[in-house]
């Protein structure tokens, strides 16, 4: 099986221009390896250089995250041991969302919600994901812990949104802008469904992995504006943020973190968005303690 290599992340080269508020949370991102202790599904679309816990917790100090939620990336499979061990590992506050197996018990669930585990990840894009038809039993299983279903789907590509949406009954979380290719323009039918969902508090949107959808190669990602001021436009009590570190598998050239960070703040210049997209709605989804840092 020939897996492409994904290029290391660059050293975080300097603070962002304008500073995150206070106790912000980065909403995603992954650690990596060693392969030797936390070894890759073999049906991977794609291998990852190491990226340690050491490594993020130098680049959240230098942007300016003092909390954070990890996620488990689609090489890892349904083997969450590295995730999990972030959270054992870490210094920073953290929360985790797993791809987890539906025949996964309650007292199994119980034990990770103990260990800051809140949503789980339904992978509709990289080999090594759960598959759509488990999100009803994911869902009827985590909703009395609070829990959410977070998706890393392109939208553009998934007929009846809202009614599996609605169905689910469950909070649902959208990865990277929804994942729609920024060419399609903000008047596709599935990002047009996704605004929707979010307006009517359905649905939550990560603003995160701009170089997953632009046609161009480098930030500021112009064409992907249109998107973000359209969430915004719809309800910015629904949308979160985060890194992505270390931008796995990104088919444009590794961008720098500080420079994707300015580029938030081009898009969300009024300090109080900026503070419910990276304090109050991750306090709200993820359950952190109130006034944290």
């Amino acid at each position: 099986m020939n897996v492409p290599e994904c290029a290391p992340a660059l050293p975080v080269s300097r603070a962002p221009v304008r500073r995150l508020p206070a106790g912000a949370v980065d909403c995603h991102f992954h650690v990596f390896g060693p392969e030797s202790r936390f070894p890759y599904a073999p049906g991977r679309s794609y291998t990852p250089p190491d990226a340690s816990v050491a490594d993020y917790e130098t680049l959240a100090g230098t942007l300016g995250f003092s909390r954070a939620v990890i996620v488990q990336p689609s090489v890892y499979g349904l083997d969450n041991c590295r995730t999990l061990s972030f959270l054992r590992e870490s210094r920073i506050p953290a929360r985790a969302v797993l791809v987890l197996d539906p025949d996964i018990s309650e007292r199994e669930l119980e034990i990770l919600h103990e260990s800051g585990v809140r949503g789980v990840r339904v992978n509709l894009v990289f080999a090594a994901g759960l598959a759509l038809e488990a999100a009803s039993i994911l869902a009827d299983k985590i909703r009395g812990l609070g829990w959410h279903l977070q998706f890393l789907a392109d939208v553009s590509r998934i007929e009846n949104l809202n009614e599996i949406v609605t169905s689910l009954d469950i909070p649902v979380v959208f990865d990277h802008l929804g994942h729609v290719p920024a060419g399609k323009g903000v008047g596709d039918g599935g990002f047009r469904a996704l605004l929707s969902l979010v307006r009517d508090g359905l649905a939550w949107v990560k603003l995160t992995g701009a170089y997953r959808v632009t046609g161009m190669r480098t930030p500021p990602y112009e064409d992907v504006a249109p998107f973000v001021e359209a969430l915004l436009e719809a309800s910015p009590s629904q949308l979160v943020s985060g890194t992505d570190w270390p931008h796995p598998f990104i088919p444009v050239p590794m961008p720098d973190d500080a420079e994707l960070i300015d580029m938030f703040g081009d898009w969300v210049s009024d300090e109080s968005i900026c503070r419910r997209i990276f304090i109050d709605n991750p306090e709200r989804l993820y359950g952190f303690p109130a006034g944290q840092n």
